[in-house]
């Protein structure tokens, strides 16, 4: 793919410790355009950590990938899912349909799944009214036609099991720790390999990017702060092999984590800052800034990136307010923003 950054994404399956292989699969977007799962010997079958988007070709890579370690798609015992986005989740549901694997999920998760079984339910619909809210209404348009009417992807079920705190998950050959880390959903969970020093971290960290914050059909009130606090649990513990959902495997997470919390330290910097210069709304707020580690105006970013700025700019702007460095208060649906 030339890009060095890129060579995680190469098919097939990739040893990262005894009895661990990492298998990416394809995502059909522009932006994140592979995915990893994690292949855990579990006995005479295989425990997975994440399980793809349900599209024709994720399965054909995943099946291939398992066939190099000499195991097919009905070896898969269970799923261990880090949270509902569909890049991790709906493949566990499809292939549970077919081959009856067990799928296992936080149990933050329920009330983004619940909205999104509805059968009223319009694509992005909370994310509208959130940019609402922001005073965004050019995104919000640009958001709604590009949407159009069509209907979200059907399929979302249930887990077998909802994860509801810190817990141990037995394997046949290694015990792994369920632990919520609240912040990309409200629902993400990690599981760690203690034995081996191992973090299977979902979007939690991630090696090259800062995961987007809480982009979700029913996100917390405070998404940052609940993610910056995972973060910060997370570092407490003694250091380990990232092992992320999108990227390569890393020989620290304290590293990346460290690289997160200064990331965010500073973006809260700058966006009081551009409130001190007079913007009031996130929209305002998000064009002061730049964006990408291309520096991009808001303005050259496609519709769906304006969206997720928009709204990361105002998980900062709310921690802003928490930390009494801002003052909110909402006029005509609109939430504004000044120096406290």
């Amino acid at each position: 793919m030339g890009d060095s950054r890129h060579e995680w994404m190469q098919p097939g399956a990739h040893e990262v410790a005894p009895g661990v292989h990492r298998i990416p699969l394809p995502l059909p977007n522009d932006g994140l355009r592979a995915v990893n799962v994690y292949a855990i010997a579990d006995g005479d079958a295989l425990t997975l950590v994440d399980g793809g988007w349900a599209l024709d070709a994720a399965r054909e890579q995943l099946s291939a990938g398992l066939r190099q370690i000499g195991a097919g798609l009905g070896d898969i015992r269970r799923f261990l899912v880090t949270h509902a986005h569909r890049d991790h989740y709906t493949q566990a549901v499809a292939l549970r349909r077919e081959y009856g694997s067990r799928v296992l999920l936080g149990e933050g998760e329920q009330p983004t799944l619940r909205t999104l079984m509805r059968p009223d339910h319009v694509a992005l619909e909370k994310q509208v009214e959130m940019l609402a809210a922001c005073g965004a209404k050019p995104v919000r348009d640009a958001v709604i036609a590009a949407r159009g009417s069509k209907r979200p992807t059907t399929g979302w079920e249930d887990p077998d099991e909802w994860i509801t705190e810190s817990t141990d998950v037995s394997l046949a050959d290694r015990p792994l720790r369920a632990l919520p880390t609240p912040g990309h959903t409200r629902g993400h969970v990690v599981f760690i390999d203690d034995a081996s020093e191992l973090l299977f971290a979902g979007d939690h960290v991630l090696p090259h990017i800062t995961p987007s914050i809480g982009f979700e059909q029913a996100p917390s009130e405070l998404p940052l702060r609940d993610y910056m606090a995972s973060l910060r649990l997370v570092r407490a513990m003694p250091d380990m092999r990232l092992l992320p959902a999108h990227g390569p495997v890393t020989d620290s997470a304290h590293r990346r984590i460290d690289e997160l919390l200064d990331h965010h330290d500073r973006r809260l910097a700058d966006t009081a800052a551009v409130v001190e210069r007079g913007a009031s709304t996130a929209y305002e707020t998000a064009r002061g800034l730049t964006w990408t580690r291309r520096e991009h105006a808001l303005d050259d970013l496609d519709p769906y990136n304006q969206m997720l700025a928009v709204l990361e700019t105002a998980a900062h702007l709310d921690v802003l307010v928490l930390q009494s460095k801002l003052r909110a208060e909402t006029i005509d649906g609109v939430k504004h923003y000044a120096c406290s």
